[in-house]
This record gives C-alpha cells, structure tokens and sequence, in this order.
C-alpha cells in the first residue's frame, strides 16, 4: 500500500488554491532518442565524477577551478568578450557595459558554490542571450567555497547590482539570471535589493536553483530523483553545504531562499526539469512567490539534466528553450 501524501513529491501535490498551482507547467516536449542516450551517459560518468570531486580536498577542488578557469569560450555570438573589474568585482564582460541604452544580463553562474563559470555551458549561454537580445552580460566571479563561506559570494553578487545601477543602467533593462548555484544566489541577490530599496530588475530567471540547505533529504525530489538524476550526486552535496555555508543558520531566507518572503520580487521564469533531485526546489519556490503576488511562469520540461539551457551543443532541445527565454525576456523589457 502507498504511504501518505507526505511520500509524494511536492511537484505532484495540489497544495495550494489553482491559481497558485497553475503558475508551474509541465512541458509536453518530445526528447529525441539521441539526447536520452546523452542523459544516460552522463548518469554514468558525469555524476560519479562530480561526487568524488566534491568529495576530493581542498586542494583538488583548487585544481579542478584552475582547469574550469582555464577553458575557452567556443562561442561569443559576435559579441566581444573580456574579463574585468565592474565596480568592485571582477568577471567575463560580453559586449559593451558603457552603452547603457541598451540590455543587460548579469547572469550568477552555478558550479555548486564551488567552481567558476564555464566557459562552454555558462559564458557561450550568456553570449548568445546577450546577441540575441541587442545588449551585453555580465558573469561576476564571484568568491568561491571552500576558502569563502557564506554569505560572500552573495556580497559579491549584491556589489555587481550595485555596479550596473552605478554605471547607469536603468533597472528596467536590467536582466538577473542564474543556473544551480547561482539561482540560489539569484533569489538572495532579490531580497538584498528589497532590503536596501534599490529598484527590481525588469524580470529574473532562475535556472534549477537550490532553495533549501538546511535539509539534504528534502523538499521530496531529492530522495525521490536521487537515482535518476543524470548530474547531481545528492549525497555528496551535504559536503557542498558544510563548505559553503559552515555553522550559518540554514533557515535564513538568505541562505534557503525557500523560506524567503517574495514580496514584490520582479517577474520570474523558472526552469527545471522532472529528471533532477531539484525539481521541488524550483516547484515549491515557485509556488511561494506566486502566492506572494510575483508575475511568475514556472516550466517542468521532460528528462533532460540539471540546468539544461546551458547544454546547447549536447541537446537539440535546448534551442526551444533559449528561444522562450529570449521572448520572455523582451517581453519583459518592453512591460518594464
């Protein structure tokens, strides 16, 4: 006999009034077999590998940094790319930040709090967002764990806002965007902005964020994904959190966004897929912000990995998504 709705994955429970739930769709996209076969391998190799990284030392996460840094970008999509200092913090720059009549992306970048942007996922995405949109991004570097805990890489992303408004973009063609980590630091970086009275952004997109870290077996899809996720060894992130975030109160909304109050954040489109343990971060989240009043659309695609619009050379598919999100964001500058 099946346990109580307590079992069940909050994605599939209708906790809230519709016009809560209805802000999370599940996207009937066909996957083709050769991205199955894709997500199949990575289960294999690519999530082994991440769990014994994130199990490895200090000074093996200090290497595998130096070999991310190390990459090139594949792509810039016409734009010119440089890293360097925005107001107080250094990171890779697409196009021209000086010409604020047009949009900008500041995209926080995932990594588990642990790695740097990567040059094939995180600066070839932004690029083509920023070309496709006419304006230019912006990935801060921000301080990584384990020499910087919690809450810095937060500050960092806090002073990269700051920059872009001191620079002289106006908030209403501010885009923030941020995958995993950088999600995370995504929904902190809002409630900073509320905090200081500092104008939203015209919209935000986060990209399978984490919410929650004070509990590694919850909300309900991390047990309930944990062997099917292609990417994400969830065993092995307790060890992310105990670098990242250390002794801090896991139930500051700052450090588990979950819990945050998402009164009067900008307009969101989130993304994540049922094939990862953190569907029910982004689902719950979702749901919270809607019924805080937030213009948010919530999409739920099919079998793909863990952040999937960084995986453009690897899965067809996400040419649909980075076209959505496109349109999602002009719409939302032309709104703004």
């Amino acid at each position: 006999m099946n346990a109580p709705n307590a079992a069940v994955p909050a994605s599939r429970q209708p906790l809230l009034p519709a016009s809560v739930e209805s802000c999370v769709v599940y996207r009937p996209i066909p996957i083709s077999l050769r991205s199955r076969v894709i997500v199949w391998m990575l289960r294999r190799v690519l999530r082994p590998w991440l769990g014994r990284m994130i199990r490895g030392s200090d000074e093996k996460i200090a290497k595998m940094q130096l070999l991310t840094s190390h990459m090139k970008c594949p792509n810039n999509h016409g734009l010119t790319l440089e890293y360097t200092i925005v107001g107080q913090v250094p990171g890779h720059v697409f196009g021209d930040l000086a010409d604020t009549s047009k949009p900008v992306i500041l995209w926080l970048h995932g990594g588990a709090f642990l790695l740097p942007a990567a040059p094939s996922a995180h600066l070839e995405m932004v690029a083509h967002l920023a070309s496709k949109l006419g304006g230019s991004g912006y990935l801060p570097d921000y301080r990584l764990a384990p020499r910087n805990r919690f809450p810095a890489a937060l500050d960092d992303c806090e002073r990269a806002y700051r920059a872009l408004l001191d620079l002289g973009h106006a908030p209403s063609r501010i885009i923030v965007g941020g995958d995993s980590a950088g999600g995370h630091l995504l929904l902190g970086l809002l409630q900073r902005i509320r905090k200081h009275g500092w104008p939203m952004p015209a919209c935000a997109l986060p990209v399978s964020p984490a919410t929650e870290l004070g509990r590694i077996h919850s909300p309900p899809s991390r047990t309930w994904k944990r062997h099917a996720d292609p990417i994400l060894p969830i065993a092995a992130l307790q060890r992310v959190d105990e670098m990242f975030a250390g002794d801090w109160d896991a139930s500051d909304p700052e450090l588990s966004p979950l819990y945050a109050d998402c009164t009067g954040f900008p307009p969101m489109l989130m993304l994540a897929t049922n094939n990862e343990v953190l569907t029910d971060d982004t689902v719950l989240m979702a749901r919270r912000a809607k019924a805080a009043g937030v213009d948010v659309k919530c999409e739920i695609w099919p079998k793909l990995p863990h952040a999937f619009p960084l995986f453009a050379s690897l899965f067809p598919e996400v040419k649909i998504v980075r076209q959505e999100m496109v349109e999602y964001i002009q719409a939302k500058l032309k709104q703004a």
